[in-house]
């Protein structure tokens, strides 16, 4: 197939999960560039919107010149619970889990060194860890098929390549060990040709039906320690500056099954109970960025923020394996004498893969409205183009060359929007805000990946203390295929994900 008609077609199966080698590359760029601007409650309540604002210490990811609007010190805390929820759909059967996880997606100490020199003023040099991506989440899926096994995947993968040279860590090696499929050598063929008793090797006109299911589940988020400064000039101009270290955290496990087989042209052909294949992957990386921000407040109650992250470069390490369980129904394999019952067979190492990663530059623009005391209107702009991420292997004679070319021409530039206001009245604050990840595609694609959140919040100052929550409520769709062939087609789910969650922040000022 053209390589051309794959960029078109591939929108469709290979940016999701795409299985049997759990997520590829080209679908990691993407999912870990996609982090979000996360922060404080407070932040979180207007919906992100915080590059022109400052006096939190989000400004330490988003913009770290806010830090230069402290005139204290504090330390905060904030912990979450999220609700995760998804329902899929597989050939018109609908499927729903859940799951709840406490997590820590906000940790501070500033610390504020005020001055009077020639119109600088001091600033402020912060320490935060931020929560910046999560990837937790799980599904489940079901149905009758008469379209393809994961079998027929396996005979596609095997082909050309000699039986004692298939990698029998992999899906397709272990289905050999389980005679799910057979090189044809041994029965008179040629070699490099497979075939499989489940297959519809026998007459192609056959209708072989089955059932499929499986789970999936993902764990691991996406963190970064922040060590910035920001300046306050005559409280008109305020610049800063952070070093991050990024750290990633992602584990992927699926289970298929295809059980209930049934031959239309030989009903009474029942050679398995059942085949599954389990798959693992865990990939951790540190990658560094820098991050440079300006805000300029030309009227009272006016500011002006800009932001430009640098890509963020991730050396990871990724390990994966698979393991192969056939259940057969005492089949005399091809009149043979070999009797086949139970099979089970499992990678005998992980298989482990280091490279790096560079995830795309970011530049925002931010606006802050006040009015009077009575609290303020953000808004803020991003600029990604996911098509510049970039796969490196440090490893002579290993190229992701392909991916990088897949990703430059299935991706493209975005812009992300953030707006939120607050209330304020007496020591008490009241927050709104909504935020959008734009799909992330290549308009000629005809999939939409765009992820919304809707947030609300309030918020108490005291002299000494305050206290923030926020509630978030994030949706986005999403699909999954357990394994797709060359022509990029396979079994498609399709899963609408939502996440709720609820944010406290806790801090102390001196």
């Amino acid at each position: 197939m053209q390589f051309r008609v794959f960029i078109q077609l591939a929108g469709l199966l290979l940016l999701v999960a795409t299985g049997v080698r759990a997520q590829s590359f080209i679908d990691n760029a993407l999912d870990f560039s996609r982090t979000n601007p996360g922060g404080s409650a407070r932040i979180q309540g207007i919906g992100g919107a915080q590059v022109a604002l400052g006096g939190d210490f989000s400004s330490a990811l988003s913009n770290p010149a806010g830090l230069g609007m402290y005139n204290r010190s504090e330390f905060t805390i904030t912990p979450a619970l999220n609700f995760y929820s998804t329902e899929s759909t597989y050939n018109g059967n609908q499927e729903s889990d859940s799951r709840t996880k406490f997590t820590l997606p906000g940790l501070s100490y500033v610390s504020h060194s005020p001055k009077n020199n020639n119109g600088f003023m001091g600033g402020s040099f912060g320490i935060t860890m931020t929560r910046t991506n999560d990837f937790n989440n799980s599904f489940r899926y079901g149905g009758n098929d008469n379209v393809s096994s994961i079998v027929d995947f396996f005979l596609q993968q095997a082909t050309g390549i000699p039986s004692n040279n298939l990698n029998f860590d992999l899906p397709t090696g272990l289905a050999y060990n389980n005679y799910l499929i057979d090189d044809s050598t041994f029965w008179g063929g040629s070699q490099g040709q497979y075939f499989s008793v489940i297959g519809l090797y026998d007459d192609p006109n056959d209708i072989r039906s089955l059932y499929r299911e499986g789970t999936v589940k993902t764990n691991g988020a996406q963190y970064q320690w922040s060590f910035a400064y920001g300046a306050n000039f005559n409280d008109k101009i305020f610049v800063g500056a952070t070093v991050g270290i990024a750290t990633l955290r992602y584990k992927f496990s699926a289970l298929y099954r295809e059980s209930d087989f049934f031959f239309e042209l030989d009903p009474d052909f029942n050679p398995l109970n059942y085949l599954e294949l389990e798959e693992t992957i865990d990939i951790q990386g540190t990658g560094v960025n820098l991050t440079l921000g300006l805000i300029y407040r030309p009227l009272d109650y006016l500011q002006l923020g800009i932001s430009y992250v640098t890509p963020t470069s991730y050396q990871s390490t990724d390990s994966y394996t698979a393991r192969v369980n056939t259940q057969w129904n005492n089949f005399n394999y091809l009149g043979t004498g070999t009797i086949l019952s139970a099979i089970t067979d499992e990678s005998q190492q992980p298989l482990i893969a280091e490279y790096n990663l560079r995830t795309p530059m970011r530049l925002n623009l931010g606006a802050a409205f006040f009015i009077g005391s009575s609290g303020f209107i953000s808004g803020d702009v991003e600029f990604v183009n996911y098509s510049q991420a970039r796969y490196q292997s440090d490893i002579s004679g290993i190229s992701f060359d392909q991916e990088n070319q897949v990703i430059s021409q299935l991706y493209e530039n975005t812009v992300n929007f953030r707006i939120g206001g607050e209330y304020r009245l007496n020591a008490f604050r009241f927050r709104g805000g909504y935020q959008v990840l734009s799909n992330p595609y290549n308009q000629s694609i005809n999939i939409n990946r765009s992820i919304n959140t809707l947030s609300a919040g309030a918020g108490y100052r005291a002299r000494r203390f305050f206290t923030d929550i926020t509630w978030l409520n994030t949706q986005r769709d999403s699909s999954y295929a357990p394994y797709v062939f060359d022509d990029t087609l396979g079994p498609v789910t399709s899963i609408r994900n939502m996440r709720n969650t609820l944010m406290l922040t806790f801090g102390l000022t001196f």
